[in-house]
């Protein structure tokens, strides 16, 4: 004989809990408990084919089937569901809660809490969830750390039995939430990585070389990526501008003939790196096997993630790590890596800066020295001259002596030099480019007669900065001696000297070398000798207009400086 589906009837109207259990005999056979415990007891049967709810209250009749349906929505959803009691031990769970709990028993029913979990780390906000709820009647929330990835929000809400005047039962809904919190900890992780990335204490400035600062950067790079990225390879290339070269800056975990290929920020041809630094677009590489862009770099590599540093829409370089396992990459690593990067980006920033600081406090500071220093060589210069200039064929001791002195004299300009690009630091990062050099310039003897202090000191400010030795003169007639007793590549001179006027020194230069090239200079005033035209007319070539614009300047002395070259291979 067939048995009866089995019914279990809840309710606090035991009338009408009765009532209904005369009603469905017959065809089910009723189930009535005496209180919850018994029911859940019952739930946890096999042969319980549905449960039938009495109560008055639409509200509470929904949140208790809501409760206590069987095989229903609390045995599917995703969280973990339990029943205390006073004491904290489990009276019912659904089947999430002992996945949630990886409890070696196969049974958690009558358990302590808290002792299926191993004595979890309570991280608040509420560090006695159970107890609030049950003393003072109300919810309260709070998470746990179970070892040391796991993390569970637990919900605790107080249930009330009829004939109780006090909750005895506590209801939890346990969650999951390791994944979006060991995110955030990775994203704080990041940002935290970033400010010491860029973190310099002054004492370290001052007592580190530049290439001490790169190679502290480099090694914190490696150390985050590796231990909080969890990334073993790391490769980064920085853009040059000039060239659009991608330049190594760091290389960790790759073959060797992947570090020294030579790469340019182009879509095509340069892997996957010059792709993302010619498009500034992060590439995940699922399969290097079947990757039509991906060029060999790791030791057995077969997926790879590379995104581009990028600092104020500027594509600085690229961030490349690379794994033996396909699709060893996710979203989330991307997400992770794009965000490491942009803090990698502000260090390399943060680091050129300070270059560049230096750089400049030691361009100005011998620059500083050479305007003190340029007044008074001059003059030795000059005087020299006039004293050579009575000595030679005379007496040939002294004649050697001054030279000398005037050897010596000239050096003095030339060790400033040399000493201020021996200390300058060079820059780290190709993507900012260099001063722009004239390398047709260094090393020209130019000789520059005005009688305006502040002209002169232009001239050695403006041509010494690109390699000139420059020399002057504070008239026409110590322009003649200078240009007698040495040699020049190129003479400017103003058409209002003192004791000549431009064309006439002009003529007069000419004379002592017919080939040395002459730059006349002026003011946008009348020239009321019409110095430039007569000049014009005996072969003058070029006019410069004061004050200098500097490109002009640069290119009118370059320019004359070359035609002395060719002058010269000509006559040879």
């Amino acid at each position: 004989m067939a048995h009866s589906p089995r019914m279990l009837i809840l309710g606090e109207d035991n009338q009408q809990v009765g009532a209904l259990a005369d009603q469905l005999r017959g065809a089910y056979e009723p189930i009535v408990p005496g209180s919850m415990e018994a029911g859940l007891a019952e739930l946890r049967k096999d042969d319980v084919s549905g449960v039938c709810l009495v109560c008055d209250d639409k509200d509470a009749l929904s949140a208790a089937a809501l409760l206590l349906q069987h095989g229903g929505i609390l045995q599917q959803i995703p969280d973990g569901l339990v029943l205390l009691d006073a004491s904290l031990e489990i009276v019912w769970c659904n089947p999430r809660f002992q996945q949630l709990a990886e409890s070696d028993e196969p049974e958690v029913v009558g358990r302590g809490f808290y002792d299926v979990f191993g004595t979890p780390d309570i991280l608040g906000p509420d560090f006695c969830p159970f107890h609030t709820a049950l003393g003072s009647g109300t919810a309260s929330k709070s998470t746990l750390r179970i070892g040391e990835r796991s993390y569970y929000q637990v919900q605790a809400t107080p249930v009330l039995t009829p004939g109780q005047a006090a909750p005895n039962m506590v209801v939890v809904l346990v969650r999951d939430i390791s994944a979006e919190t060991l995110q955030q900890q990775k994203l704080n992780a990041i940002y935290q990585a970033g400010l010491e990335l860029g973190d310099l204490a002054p004492q370290e400035i001052l007592e580190m070389s530049v290439d001490d600062r790169i190679e502290l950067l480099k090694s914190k790079i490696v150390n985050y990526t590796q231990d909080l990225l969890e990334f073993e390879t790391v490769e980064i290339r920085l853009v040059d501008q000039a060239t659009k070269r991608l330049e190594p800056l760091l290389v960790s975990g790759m073959e060797e003939l992947a570090a020294d290929r030579e790469l340019h920020a182009k879509p095509q041809g340069n892997g996957v790196t010059g792709f993302v630094a010619a498009t500034g677009k992060s590439y995940l590489c699922e399969d290097t096997a079947n990757d039509p862009l991906y060029l060999p770099g790791a030791p057995n590599a077969r997926s790879s993630l590379t995104v581009p540093l990028i600092l104020h829409d500027q594509i600085l370089g690229t961030f490349n790590v690379e794994s033996p396992r396909p699709g060893a990459f996710t979203e989330n690593d991307l997400q992770f890596l794009e965000l490491f990067s942009r803090e990698v980006a502000v260090a390399l920033n943060t680091l050129e800066l300070l270059v560049a600081e230096k750089m400049t406090t030691a361009s100005e500071s011998i620059n500083a020295i050479l305007r003190e220093v340029a007044r008074p060589v001059d003059e030795v210069i000059n005087d020299a001259a006039r004293v050579l200039d009575r000595y030679i064929g005379h007496e040939p001791k002294v004649t050697e002596r001054l030279q000398r002195i005037l050897k010596h004299t000239r050096d003095i300009k030339q060790l400033i030099q040399k000493v201020g690009d021996a200390i300058t630091p060079k820059g780290s990062n190709p993507s900012i480019p260099p001063r722009p050099q004239r390398p047709k310039l260094r090393g020209k003897r130019i000789l520059v007669a005005d009688d305006d202090d502040s002209v002169r000191e232009a001239a050695h400010e403006l041509l010494g900065r690109f390699g000139c030795e420059v020399e002057t003169a504070h008239n026409g007639d110590e322009a003649l001696l200078m240009t007698r007793s040495f040699q020049y590549d190129a003479v400017l001179a103003d058409i209002r000297l003192p004791d000549m006027t431009g064309y006439e020194c002009f003529c007069q230069l000419r004379d002592i070398q017919s080939d040395l090239p002459v730059i006349l200079m002026t003011g946008f005033g009348y020239d009321p000798d019409h110095s430039i035209v007569k000049a014009r007319q005996a072969g003058l070539k070029a006019v410069l207009y004061k004050p200098f614009r500097i490109d002009q300047l640069l290119d009118e002395v370059e320019a004359a400086c070359c035609n002395s070259v060719e002058n010269t291979i000509h006559a040879d």
